[in-house]
């Protein structure tokens, strides 16, 4: 298997998780304050991820100065974009906000060609333009719900961008659950101190179980993202992080009985054409 495709499968199971995380988070339907229910999952995917890394012997903090200060900046960004992400979130539709953060692909793919000369050629350029052109048919976004709160999504984009691209220079002795340990406990430490804001509630044992549910595939996703600017180019894996969407579709119909419009499914077919032809042409140039 190519380091490109490797890449690929990590972006997808990156999207995967991260959408089963959030739809675990949507089931608790508003019973937890969100700040409470973040510092949660955090403390329980923390410990988790402590206890694995510790049993593999992948935990290592031991690092050079240049690599914490690269994992450094990447903790900063995370917190940056979760602070803007969820600011946007609760401001402006839920579309809206899905459509700005699906430049990500583009910002990512344009920095890595930018600051580390990293291959960008028309037919991955178009791949990625082409999965944006199937986001905008699922999520629609209206013209209306754009206002000065767009501001605090753009930025979300900024610091994500920030996070992939200090990833990719991260020494390749650095282990990635150390990385994931490190975010997972900065956005807990966030959390914690946000929640102080409003009062906590009583957690019964459903929503207990969707907490934990979504402390284990919180993981994956970190863990997942880290690798994913670890192998491969970014512009061939950029396209893959579309496949979060096709994922929110299906579980939207599956458990929330959401079954989408014919746009929607265009867009999804769009997205999936995309990521097929993108991973056929890497094997048939492997081939070669």
């Amino acid at each position: 298997m190519s380091p490109n495709t490797l890449g690929a499968l990590f972006m997808m199971a990156s999207m995967a998780s991260f959408t089963l995380n959030d739809t675990l988070i949507k089931l608790t339907d508003g019973a937890v304050p969100l700040m409470q229910l973040l510092f949660l999952r955090g403390v329980l995917s923390s410990v988790l991820i402590y206890g694995v890394a510790r049993g593999l012997g992948t935990l290592q903090f031991d690092l050079a100065r240049r690599d914490w200060g690269l994992v450094a900046l990447r903790s900063a960004a995370e917190i940056g974009a979760a602070y803007f992400f969820l600011t946007a979130l609760f401001n402006m539709p839920l579309a809206n906000v899905t459509a700005v953060l699906q430049v990500l692909p583009l910002t990512v793919a344009l920095g890595a060609a930018f600051f580390f000369r990293e291959p960008l050629g028309w037919r991955r350029m178009a791949a990625i333009l082409l999965g944006f052109m199937g986001m905008l048919l699922i999520v629609r976004p209206g013209p209306e719900g754009f206002s000065l709160w767009s501001a605090y999504a753009l930025m979300a984009v900024v610091c994500v961008t920030i996070r992939d691209l200090a990833t990719r220079r991260l020494s390749p002795g650095v282990p990635s659950m150390t990385v994931t340990f490190v975010a997972a406990v900065t956005v807990m430490g966030f959390a914690g101190v946000a929640s102080a804001a409003t009062p906590w509630v009583t957690i019964d044992l459903w929503l207990a179980a969707l907490i934990a549910g979504s402390a284990v595939f919180i993981i994956g996703g970190y863990w997942f993202s880290v690798q994913v600017m670890r192998v491969g180019e970014i512009s061939f894996v950029a396209p893959f992080r579309y496949t979060g969407l096709v994922w929110a579709l299906l579980l939207g119909w599956l458990i929330f009985g959401d079954w989408p419009t014919n746009l929607t499914l265009v867009g999804a077919g769009i997205v999936v054409a995309t990521g097929l032809f993108t991973l056929y042409r890497e094997r048939a140039l492997s081939q070669r």
